[in-house]
């Protein structure tokens, strides 16, 4: 397909779906304004690193979605079960597990996360030990038969492998199965210290991801997730200049070859709530600045990079040229941050209006 910045893609009227998601889908218990400690109501949401980008897909884009997960079969695994329904994400490759009564065995996953203010971060707690799709095993989903379904898309990352020893194994067994396939493979290298503590930190989740890279056609990430020594990109954010991201880039692409798409998210917050926003992408050996908010107003950040994920895949699988794409993902990114929750609740038209320059106006 022409515009598909050297990607292979399959035609969309030969596959079930545009894409398959393979992750985590956790509950999200969001206080709203409030605190944690202290609050006695909660509004919950779905959500998960992975799984945000099929859903952003599905309800902004209009794409046909499905995620690959695993849920204990009980009263909050069925909640997450709906909350998936109702983002029109397709829920025929969920793994139920039985439940034991207590959540022994195995458990959903679930987090709390207060959005910050001002000169409050952020804070997020995770409760998502021994969960369902931690102790998911190679050869207990049969991608072969998945991917028979016909998928243009396979898109995974870092969360999911940082899960456990298992997880990394099935990471790379789904990947291998979608090459075989002909589906365009992207991982989101998406780096959670909490998730990488017991596995070697920075250094453990770097050498996973190199182990990735050979089976990567789209990167969502930068060299400090890739680097053999640590650097100071490899533990914190970065920002780039065109050029600098360009030179960056090449070096990536010239140790692993077959990655024909990188793109980086650029970040840098002066409060919780105001921050600068924009990315990079190179392909085709050609590196491209997008659109730029110095000053975006954030009502909650978690989700941002899954939405720059949806709209800069949603590009290229229309066809719609690397800078157009590059140019989705950063307002639908900016968009998704603008309402509560993990996933997008923003339109295709809001997109377009945002990369065209429009403003922030009532629309009657």
């Amino acid at each position: 397909m022409s515009g598909s910045a050297g990607l292979t893609l399959r035609a969309a009227k030969d596959c079930r779906w545009d894409l398959l998601s393979l992750g985590e889908v956790m509950l999200r218990f969001d206080p709203g304004e409030g605190r944690i400690v202290g609050s006695r109501a909660f509004r919950v949401w779905e959500g998960g690193g992975e799984y945000n980008v099929a859903r952003g897909l599905r309800r902004c884009f209009g794409l046909r979605t499905t995620v690959a997960t695993a849920l204990v079969d009980n009263q909050v695994g069925r909640l997450v079960e709906d909350l998936i329904l109702q983002g029109g994400v397709d829920t025929s490759h969920i793994r139920w597990i039985d439940f034991d009564g207590v959540g022994r065995a195995a458990r959903n996953g679930i987090y709390f996360l207060e959005r910050g203010f001002g000169l409050r971060g952020g804070v997020g707690m995770m409760d998502r030990g021994h969960t369902a799709i931690s102790q998911l095993r190679p050869g207990e989903l049969d991608w072969d038969s998945i991917f028979a379904e016909g998928v243009r898309w396979f898109h995974t990352g870092g969360v999911m492998a940082a899960l456990s020893t298992d997880s990394t194994l099935v990471v790379r067994e789904a990947m291998e199965a979608a090459r075989r396939h002909g589906a365009v493979v992207s991982f989101d290298c998406n780096y959670r210290p909490s998730l990488w503590k017991a596995r070697g930190g920075r250094q453990g989740s770097v050498a996973v991801n190199r182990e990735m890279m050979p089976l990567v056609d789209v990167l969502f990430g930068h060299e400090g997730d890739l680097a053999r020594v640590l650097d100071e990109a490899s533990h914190g954010p970065v920002w780039h200049t065109l050029e600098s991201f360009g030179f960056m880039a090449e070096r990536v692409v010239k140790e692993f070859a077959n990655i024909k798409v990188l793109a980086s998210t650029m970040r840098k917050a002066s409060t919780a709530n105001r921050n600068a926003w924009s990315a990079f992408a190179f392909a085709e050996g050609r590196a491209h600045e997008g659109l730029k908010f110095d000053e975006l107003e954030i009502l909650d950040r978690v989700g941002g990079g899954d939405s720059f994920a949806a709209g800069l895949i949603y590009g290229l699988l229309a066809g719609k040229g690397l800078s157009w794409a590059l140019d989705c993902g950063i307002a639908h990114g900016a968009l998704a941050m603008t309402t509560a929750g993990d996933s997008s609740m923003a339109t295709l038209g809001e997109v377009e209006k945002l990369i065209a320059g429009g403003g922030a106006g009532t629309v009657r």
